[in-house]
């Protein structure tokens, strides 16, 4: 494993996350994600994602529970809040109360003294950006969490969260969590450049495309029986890519430039996000030890400037696909 900085901070992650959305306390069997998060481990990951809302708590009950037989030092633990955690007025959002409370919340579900990382998972239009970056400055003061980012908040937001910061003199934000791949590429107009010039750290999810460049959807074939697309439950944000003929095509393509380097598509698609200037890590999921063990081969693959401009060149016809909704 090969590990970055989290921005500007002095923090240490690896290059490959294991996030627990969709998968730990939802379709994974607990014993098949105890063996998942200790095989991620092993192979040198210390950087663990999960949120509050991932089964209204229950991935972070999961993850918490496999976590506390190492070393606390050696991990990085990150969490998130923003999603209804309840029916209240105040069980959502980023308001100071709803921020300190769910803090907490996480931490006993996670089994933890204090989170590494903290990100608010969302922008919230009806709380004063003052009093959340106010609550988490004061949750770092406290040493419950370390360091605060955000996640899939718009370059505008983020430059005042920063503005705001410095005059407050509040502690940094020194992450942001956007959606991130080869087909997803809306970050790259304003958010990379917004990030990078203030010291944050992108930490991406969805660097697969949720599975679409895996290569196992083809043109003008059915969905695979054993596909995360054949799953109902799970599949919901995958129909506009299903759809999409050209997209299909244009990642049958991306297969040829894999079989040149002698690798798989979806590590491919991981190095090619690992290239990227202002990535500090990619979160991949896994509901198989296998995935973990194949998908951390992605850092030890090295992209000329070549075969990398040759990607992008490849990426053109669906160059302006957009952002999820």
């Amino acid at each position: 494993m090969k590990y970055r900085n989290l921005g500007n901070s002095g923090l240490r992650v690896s290059e490959i996350a294991l996030g627990s959305w969709l998968t730990y306390g939802k379709s994974v069997e607990d014993d098949t994600a105890r063996t998942c998060i200790q095989t991620a481990y092993e192979a040198g990951i210390n950087f663990f994602d999960t949120a509050n809302v991932y089964e209204n708590g229950s991935a972070e009950e999961v993850l918490g529970k496999v976590l506390k037989d190492y070393d606390r030092s050696s991990l990085v633990v990150a969490s998130k809040v923003f999603f209804p955690m309840g029916d209240g007025p105040n069980d959502r959002g980023l308001s100071r109360k709803h921020i300190m409370e769910q803090c907490d919340a996480s931490l006993q579900r996670l089994g933890m003294d204090y989170l590494d990382l903290y990100q608010c998972h969302r922008y919230d239009p009806t709380v004063p950006l003052e009093e959340t970056l106010w609550a988490l400055d004061d949750l770092q003061r406290q040493g419950k969490i370390l360091y605060a980012g955000v996640s899939e908040w718009p370059a505008d937001k983020i430059q005042e969260a920063h503005r705001i910061a410095k005059e407050r003199n509040f502690r940094p934000l020194i992450s942001n969590q956007p959606a991130y791949n080869m087909i997803e590429r809306h970050i790259e107009k304003e958010i990379l450049a917004v990030s990078v010039a203030n010291g944050m750290g992108q930490v991406v999810f969805s660097p697969l495309a949720q599975g679409i460049l895996t290569g196992k959807y083809k043109p003008g074939q059915g969905v695979p029986e054993d596909s995360r697309a054949a799953n109902k439950e799970i599949s919901g944000g995958m129909k506009k890519y299903l759809e999409n003929e050209r997209l299909l095509e244009v990642v049958q393509q991306l297969e040829e430039f894999a079989r040149h380097l002698d690798i798989n598509l979806p590590q491919l698609a991981l190095a090619w996000i690992l290239h990227q200037p202002g990535v500090s890590s990619a979160i991949v999921g896994a509901s198989r030890p296998q995935q973990i063990e194949d998908n951390i081969k992605a850092v030890e693959v090295e992209l000329s400037d070549e075969i990398f401009q040759g990607i992008n060149e490849a990426l053109l016809p669906i160059s302006n696909f957009g952002p999820r909704n």
